[in-house]
């Protein structure tokens, strides 16, 4: 007996209709095998024990067979792309498989490198084991360290050759989300004056999604809001762990303010605020110190294509709109003060806080301090302050900064800031360990990793795991093709 027989599938956005979607079957791994599985994520699907032992696991988890009640298509979505409008794209190497229903409500499935769909463009559609190890790995550390993310359940590998700037093999991953509807669906839509669509779109995703928006006034201008909101959030997020997405385009921009899709992302090792992750950023659009203006442009866009869903004449609705976006910028400011105020351990509200959280930071680029050790060692700080210091050129002005620290400080704040400021984070250095290990078929650092990931806040068994990154570290490059 088939052990996934009794999950149930709902398969809302297959409803939708084909202007939304192509449907047809995944172009599978020949003679696929596990690389790796996630414990955490399994069970948020509430995945029998011992699913990944099955065969009928590999087989579909690799595009070769669907489980029942699975219905694979790829959806249609455009958007601008590094601030340009890129036109058409669409799921160019992802592939729905339907929705399936949880103990945590229904979450979507998705094959990415499942193979060529009507949207690949000049692509393959596949994904080489490289990336996907990266976005397997990093899915599950972000959930992990609380920022909202998709997920990612497994990665399956072949030896079928895949062409990037070398010739690498092929995987597949699996991830998971309560929803994969970027702005981009929205702006297709727009652009392409397929006004029904964008009406049934916005219909279906509030009813699914928001539903608090439908008694609204006008229930466009409070999903937005609410967009804009979650990713005011979002980025403060992002901000206060060092991560940088490395390509924000508004097709990459979740309707549910999730991080999504792990491309050429990287945590940041020396803190400086100009730092640019993706290599082939070359204008440095999405420096790390830009990623929260670059969201707020990014609801601009998709404000511009919610507009023909307002009564009235287009300005006004446009009007209306930004208002909605303008929420955007409060909400982001308050959301990063507050994650600054806990990772110096500050309690309540002083006028001083974001002057005391400014400086530290404007100390940390001057040394080019590790952004993550340093929030670390000032957790234990209040004790001894040596460790910390290591990592500062100018130790005098760390000093006098660490004396005002000190007088905002209130019991228990060691506590609370060891709780926040995590001790590891998916350094560069740290995935290509496990990238190099499964190349020579040892998947084995990459199921350890993963453990250590899970527990962000605990000190790990492996020192070297929380330690300064190596010097060969700093050779290290991704890009768009990561």
């Amino acid at each position: 007996m088939n052990p996934f027989d009794g999950l149930a599938w709902t398969n809302r956005f297959a409803g939708l209709g084909p202007d939304f979607y192509t449907e047809l079957p995944a172009q599978g791994l020949p003679e696929p095998h596990w690389v790796a599985h996630s414990p955490d994520c399994a069970r948020l699907l509430g995945l029998p024990e011992g699913w990944h032992t099955r065969p009928e696991a590999l087989a579909a988890l690799s595009g070769n067979s669907l489980w029942p009640g699975m219905r694979p298509l790829a959806s249609v979505y455009s958007g601008h792309q590094f601030g340009v409008w890129a036109g058409q794209l669409g799921d160019g190497r992802a592939l729905w498989l339907g929705e399936l229903d949880t103990p945590h409500g229904p979450h979507e499935v998705q094959l990415k490198g499942g193979g060529l769909t009507p949207y690949s463009r000049r692509g393959d559609g596949r994904a080489v084991l490289r990336s996907s190890i990266r976005e397997f790995l990093c899915s599950e550390a972000m959930a992990a360290l609380g920022v909202p993310t998709t997920r990612a359940l497994c990665i399956t590998g072949s030896r079928l050759p895949v062409y990037r700037e070398t010739v690498e093999t092929a995987a597949v991953v699996t991830r998971v989300a309560p929803s994969f509807i970027r702005f981009g669906h929205f702006e297709h839509f727009a652009h392409h004056d397929q006004l029904d669509a964008l009406k049934r779109l916005a219909d279906w995703f509030i009813t699914h999604h928001a539903p608090e928006c439908a008694d609204a006034p006008e229930p466009a201008v409070a999903l937005l809001k609410r967009v804009s909101l979650q990713t005011a959030e979002l980025m403060a997020h992002w901000q206060a762990i060092g991560f940088c997405h490395g390509v924000m385009n508004t097709d990459n921009m979740s309707m549910l303010g999730l991080t999504l899709d792990y491309g050429p992302f990287g945590f940041m090792d020396g803190f400086d605020p100009g730092h640019i992750c993706n290599h082939s950023d070359d204008r440095g659009r999405y420096a790390y110190a830009r990623q929260p203006a670059v969201g707020f442009w990014n609801l601009h866009a998709l404000a511009q294509a919610l507009v023909p869903l307002l009564p009235g004449e287009p300005e006004a609705a446009g009007e209306r709109l930004l208002e909605a976006v303008d929420a955007y910028r409060d909400r982001f400011a308050s959301a990063m003060l507050g994650r600054l105020r806990a990772k110096l351990g500050l309690e309540g509200e002083d006028a001083g806080d974001q002057a005391l959280a400014d400086d530290f930071l404007k100390l940390m680029a001057a040394s080019r301090a590790d952004f993550t050790l340093s929030f670390r060692r000032l957790s234990r700080a209040e004790a001894d302050a040596e460790p910390l210091r290591d990592l500062f050129i100018d130790r005098e002005a760390l000093d006098a900064w660490l004396a005002r620290w000190r007088q905002r400080l209130t019991p228990g704040a060691q506590a609370r800031m060891l709780a926040v400021n995590p001790a590891v984070v998916l350094r560069n250095h740290l995935a290509e360990g496990a990238i190099r290990a499964a190349q020579r078929d040892d998947f084995t650092e990459i199921e350890r990793l993963l453990k250590v990931l899970s527990r962000p806040f605990d000190e790990p068994a492996l020192p070297s795991d929380a330690a300064l990154p190596p010097d060969w570290a700093s050779t290290l490059e991704v890009s768009c093709s990561s």
